[in-house]
């Protein structure tokens, strides 16, 4: 009886090696035939790890991608009363198509090596039919639910011109699955549109209704809009990259597993059409203000004395398009000398109602004569959008009263103003000129030697203190780099007493080579992207297989901390770490 127990285990065991090594990669679609205007999911899936990924050209097509996921897929067998798990590694390549022509292309198969040997996946026959008039995305590959969507709600698709706009951002997914890892991939223009966008900081799922079926939603991202043209506008689509955690069944009763599969999704193009303001005949006073808005006319002097100056304000406040019109200009005497006004900006954004604060030209006149003067009131047109018509606001007339002074003024024939200024007064000089009663020539004075020699001295000092700089920054850098490849060797130190544990073990790992490339690449941690990593290491002469091995690496050190680890794999990844790192320290320039 015993020996029977043995042979069957033996034979279980063989098998499960057998099944390990029985390479399969595959390539599939979720259909034949597709619509020209239609977008085409492929994935190339390997049940195992592979290197060197090779796709086809995909001709006839524009492809997106990849998308890379290295996967588990666990299943439940109960033997003899015992519940056992399986398990089965897997990766996944997902390219987005979109079709160039119609007719039958056939999709070249992919290539990829596993074990120094190259593996191809199998050649697809795809069909190109006529555009449909409502294009489809690809599926979620989720067993239940609509999936995962992205709605623009547009807060006024008829506004006139300048009128601000809300767009909201919605992410929709069936309540039965789970995302993970938004990321922003492509974010809207907005052309023909003055405009501002933000994420939206707090970012909690809640239930919602949309057509009549129970969803989770996510508010992603915002913007406030103006147009600035009439007409139909387009708004270019949000694309979204996030993870989507599928519900597999296990096969038993209340236990279900997650199949991740990473996604593109993208909201709709949406057109706004964009209505003129009304017809406004005769009034010069219209800058294109649209809003709720006020306006003032105001001066800081009424009487003063020949020769100051004072300033006059017109100013705009309120909500509306604040930054996108001229304020009226200030019609003032000939015999006032005006300066260029000084425009003044105190506008905030809200992402629900817009613009708000407000706008000003502050003019510093300076006036050349006595008298008494008037400057004459402005007015400032706007469009309200609460009341859909033109509102004028008008100014009072400013008295400004001029005494005193020097400037003698006459009148002509036309009795115009003439100034005649008195030589002992001449007016406001820009700069200052002094000079002192007893100043001595410059040329032969102590000052003369002094400048003379100072650069003669002074230049070796500062070469002097240049180079000691320099030594000592090149010191500090190799004292830093050897401190952090000290730690890199204390890490794979540390690794190697943890053999057989497996979490602390591959993070250990993973410190190591976090510190060696501090120590050779002088980056830091949030600076470690596989790309940033793999750029800067061939840079440094690191030769492309190097590299590749060491990215290897560290992505199985990172897997290997949530799947299944034996000691002798452990082992084998402490070796290979210890002799990446070398030949590493020797390759790096």
């Amino acid at each position: 009886m015993k020996k029977k127990i043995v042979l069957f285990l033996f034979l279980c065991l063989t098998n499960s090696l057998i099944a390990q090594e029985n390479i399969t990669f595959i390539a599939k679609t979720e259909k034949n035939s597709y619509a020209l205007n239609e977008k085409i999911r492929i994935v190339f899936e390997i049940n195992n790890n592979g290197d060197h990924f090779e796709p086809p050209n995909f001709d006839g097509f524009f492809a997106e991608g990849p998308s890379t996921f290295k996967g588990m897929q666990s299943s439940d067998v109960i033997i003899n009363g015992k519940r056992i798990v399986k398990r089965k590694i897997y990766t996944e390549y997902t390219y987005i198509l979109s079709p160039k022509k119609k007719g039958t292309i056939i999709i070249a198969p992919a290539k990829i090596e596993y074990k120094g040997k190259i593996y191809k996946s199998n050649p697809l026959e795809v069909t190109i039919t006529a555009p449909n008039s409502t294009t489809s995305k690809p599926k979620n590959n989720i067993s239940s639910g609509d999936g995962v969507f992205i709605i623009a709600q547009v807060s006024n698709s008829n506004p006139h011109l300048y009128e601000p706009v809300n767009v909201l951002y919605k992410i929709y997914f069936d309540p039965r699955i789970v995302i993970d890892k938004i990321e922003n991939s492509k974010i809207p223009s907005y052309d023909n549109f003055w405009s501002q966008q933000e994420d939206i900081p707090n970012r909690n799922a809640r239930l919602e209704v949309y057509n009549g079926k129970e969803y989770g939603v996510i508010e992603w991202r915002k913007a406030i809009l103006y147009p600035l043209n009439t007409g139909s506008l387009t708004l270019d689509p949000l694309i979204l990259n996030l993870d989507v955690k599928n519900p597999v069944s296990s096969g038993l009763p209340g236990i279900s597993n997650y199949q991740v599969v990473n996604e593109r999704i993208s909201s709709k193009l949406k057109t706004i059409t964009v209505k003129k303001l009304p017809a406004l005949e005769n009034n010069s006073s219209f800058s294109n203000a649209v809003g709720d808005l006020k306006f003032s006319f105001s001066t800081t002097k009424t009487k003063l004395k020949l020769g100051e100056s004072f300033d006059i304000k017109i100013e705009v406040s309120g909500k509306g398009n604040l930054k996108l019109f001229d304020l009226p200009k200030a019609i003032l005497p000939t015999n006032f000398e005006v300066f260029e006004p000084k425009h003044e900006e105190n506008i905030e954004t809200n992402m629900d109602y817009g613009m708000y604060g407000n706008i000003n030209d502050i003019y510093t006149i300076i006036p050349q004569s006595k008298g008494k003067f008037v400057i004459k009131p402005i007015s400032f047109t706007y469009f309200d959008l609460k009341t859909k018509k033109y509102q004028t606001i008008m100014s009072n007339a400013i008295s400004i009263e001029i005494i005193d002074g020097d400037a003698i003024t006459t009148s002509n024939e036309n009795n115009s103003k003439i100034i005649e200024k008195p030589k002992v007064f001449q007016y406001i000089q820009k700069s200052t000129n002094l000079t002192s009663k007893s100043a001595k020539g410059f040329f032969g004075s102590w000052l003369y030697f002094v400048l003379i020699l100072l650069p003669i001295i002074t230049i070796p000092i500062l070469l002097f203190v240049a180079k000691k700089r320099k030594n000592r920054e090149v010191e500090e850098h190799s004292n830093q780099g050897k401190l952090k490849s000290k730690l890199a060797l204390k890490y794979l130190s540390e690794a190697k007493s943890q053999l057989g544990n497996k979490e602390p073990f591959y993070l250990a790992i993973e410190k190591a080579m976090h510190n060696f490339l501090k120590a050779k690449l002088n980056i830091e941690t949030s600076e470690m992207s596989k790309e940033n990593i793999e750029n800067a290491l061939i840079q440094k002469k690191a030769s492309p297989e190097t590299v590749r091995q060491f990215i290897n690496i560290m992505k199985s050190a990172e897997f290997a901390r949530y799947a299944p680890s034996s000691s002798d794999s452990m082992k084998q990844d402490y070796e290979k770490a210890i002799g990446l790192l070398s030949d590493l320290e020797k390759q790096i320039v």
